[in-house]
């Protein structure tokens, strides 16, 4: 029976070589869309709802009549404060006329200074006055304008919080919140070993992170588990290691053409570096693992089965990165390794190629 087992075929396995490929190394962190403006737009005087122009989730260029907040009283106002205009102003025409008079006597020596004086001060007190009303009506004026409430930027509104005929006013319920969909922020986190990484690869400092034209492109992956096809820059670095976390926050900004990147969304962020790596790859199909950790199963001389221990990066496709453990042109089993253990001497079938991952 011993002849019989000696005598058995190597059993069948296919192979693939570790082959070199030019790699583009790339770190994902947790990001959070946050939009470049938003804002809950409050009434700025107290009054009536008398009309809502817009619909919940509505698109709203900047400009557009969103509420409009009965304005009679502010008219009835506006139209007092331009009587006192002209009150003020009528007043300050008598003060001019009994100032020229004043003048007039006290140079022909038949009135005194102390009348031309008098006259004087009630002359520029009544200026006063006209300057007084003139603002009293710019205020009026502002208080009408602001019975319309009109979109301050291009966005999209949320829910309506009013309805026609409620009160609202300065202190009240906002009627709506507004918030700019293009562009948009998403905002990241690195750790202060990143941080150091990225500035010395860089050779920049943490403010030059931001806006640097050497800083690599910023992609997410949406939550669907998509990745959106534009690419971000960095256009903030904060200016402190936040010490409950040991991180420092980041800010990208994207076009967000789509609308795809969302205000307070959760989204995967992916930076890579600008230059390839060259790196050494293995099919994922020849990865084993064990309680000391990931190991292959190479054919060496003689196509004797050894075990090797690896260190791996991160997963290419079908591939795998390894750091540690292998050379190019090694052969790993990718299929049949069930039937093999270390020591023995294997018939293989070459497989896997780095021409097969293109």
């Amino acid at each position: 029976m011993a002849a019989s087992a000696q005598d058995a075929p190597a059993p069948k396995v296919s192979i693939a070589a570790a082959f070199t490929d030019e790699l583009l190394e790339q770190v994902v962190f947790v990001g959070k869309g946050e939009a470049v403006d938003k804002v809950d737009l409050v009434a700025r005087v107290s009054g009536f709802v008398e009309a809502i122009h817009v619909n919940d989730g509505d698109l709203v260029k900047k400009g557009d009549l969103l509420f409009k907040i009965e304005p009679d009283t502010y008219e009835a106002t506006l139209a007092a404060r331009h009587a006192d205009l002209g009150q003020a102003e009528a007043q300050l025409r008598l003060t001019e006329v009994e100032l020229a008079r004043k003048t007039e006597l006290l140079e022909r020596e038949v009135g005194s200074a102390a009348d031309r004086d008098v006259a004087l001060a009630n002359n520029e007190v009544a200026k006063a006055q006209v300057e007084i009303a003139k603002a009293a009506i710019r205020m009026a004026e502002l208080d009408v304008e602001y019975t319309n409430v009109y979109a301050p930027f291009d966005g999209r509104i949320g829910r309506v919080n009013v309805s026609i005929g409620e009160l609202v006013g300065p202190s009240g319920t906002p009627l709506v919140n507004l918030v700019r969909l293009a562009p948009i922020y998403v905002e990241f986190a690195l750790t202060e070993k990143q941080l150091i990484e990225v500035m010395e690869a860089y050779e920049s400092s943490v403010a030059e992170v931001a806006n640097n034209p050497l800083t690599p492109d910023v992609f997410v992956i949406l939550p669907n588990g998509d990745e959106l096809e534009e690419s971000g820059r960095v256009v903030f670095s904060d200016n402190r290691i936040d010490p409950t976390t040991g991180t420092i926050t980041l800010r990208a900004q994207f076009a967000n053409e789509r609308g795809m990147i969302i205000d307070g969304s959760f989204l995967s962020v992916r930076i890579q570096a600008t230059q390839p790596d060259e790196v050494l790859m293995i099919p994922q199909a020849a990865v084993q693992r064990d309680q000391r950790g990931d190991f292959v199963l190479v054919v060496g001389q003689q196509q004797l089965v050894e075990q090797r221990y690896v260190t791996l990066g991160r997963q290419v496709e079908a591939f795998v990165v390894v750091m540690d453990g292998m050379r190019e042109g090694e052969a790993v089993i990718v299929e049949g390794l069930q039937r093999v253990r270390p020591g023995v001497a294997v018939d293989t079938v070459l497989t896997g190629t780095s021409t097969e991952k293109e």
